[in-house]
């Protein structure tokens, strides 16, 4: 098999979720990992991955952790595989930041698991104190949307950048005054505001609260002396370290995810010209092609996408 080019493996986050999003990967000897993960998280993932709706599925701590293992089976059955032989760098957005992690050997699956269960627990606990919501922003770019957040800070409505993911692509994330006061500032700027429907106000200060208990759950893992590098969300730098990560996942909970600048990263100063994104959905690929427009983007969000680039890969 041919992998040329450097490759990233690259991870989505929470809101790539979805009814029997688990069936794809039913039949794969990777499902074992199933039973693995819920016994370190104590949850049923079995039941998460197969049978909840949507509606169970949008509960921020069980999103979480479907998510992280639907992306760590697609992992292991794409390194089995050979999709991927050498692996120059991974990355992973917001939640997918902790599969990265774990693919590029900073942590172990059992702590991987451990960790993004209590990122979830703490993130809910969080937004049930404090209500917030996010919003995609279209048409328009990180700069002009961050002005708008700040002039509507001004007015003592809270409201910051929270995903900034390719060029016009940007979401912002505050309570729902201060998301609606955004919206009706956009067009001023020639830009739409699309609500999102999630749980809370993530990657904003309104996350604050979950520190304590994310911080905790850090405190008991060892992370790898050297590993992978993983660029991080927090600044778009690469790590190969991982005295690092616990200061840089705590400023992740209120910090917005550099995604565009991080792509940039890995295909620009790492030299990746090919990306294979592990997990529920295609939307990493759909932003990449955006940010690095030569580079290859292979989706595998199932089996049958994983046979598709095994065949095109060997041709």
């Amino acid at each position: 098999m041919t992998t040329d080019g450097r490759t990233a493996l690259v991870f989505p986050g929470q809101g790539s979720q979805k009814h029997g999003m688990g069936e794809t990967w039913r039949e794969t000897a990777s499902w074992s990992l199933v039973a693995e993960i819920s016994e370190y998280t104590g949850t049923d993932l079995q039941e998460l991955l197969l049978t909840a709706d949507d509606e169970t599925l949008r509960r921020t701590d069980l999103a979480q952790i479907a998510v992280f293992t639907t992306e760590v089976i697609a992992y292991h059955e794409a390194r089995e595989a050979k999709l991927f032989t050498e692996v120059t760098a991974c990355a992973g957005h917001s939640l997918g930041e902790y599969t990265a992690l774990y693919a590029a050997g900073a942590v172990t699956l059992a702590d991987a698991a451990r960790l993004v269960a209590a990122r979830g627990r703490a993130m809910r606990e969080a937004a049930e104190g404090a209500p917030g919501t996010m919003a995609a922003v279209v048409r328009m770019d990180a700069p002009t949307a961050g002005e708008l957040a700040e002039r509507v800070r001004g007015e003592g409505r809270d409201v910051w950048l929270a995903n900034i993911n390719a060029p016009g692509a940007v979401v912002v994330s505050g309570t729902p005054e201060g998301v609606e006061a955004l919206a009706e500032l956009a067009p001023e700027a020639g830009g739409k505001v699309i609500r999102i429907p999630v749980g809370g106000a993530f990657h904003s200060p309104l996350m604050a609260p979950a520190a304590d208990q994310l911080e905790s759950a850090l405190k008991s893992v060892e992370f790898s002396a050297e590993h992978t590098p993983v660029v991080a969300n927090v600044d778009a730098r690469p790590y190969t370290t991982g005295d690092v990560w616990p200061a840089l996942e705590l400023r992740q909970l209120t910090s917005p995810v550099r995604w565009e600048e991080s792509v940039r990263t890995l295909a620009g100063e790492l030299g990746c010209t090919r990306f294979v994104e592990l997990g529920p959905g295609r939307q990493l690929c759909g932003m990449i092609r955006r940010i690095a427009k030569e580079a290859e983007t292979v989706p595998v969000d199932g089996q049958a996408a994983l046979e598709a680039a095994v065949a095109a890969a060997t041709d």
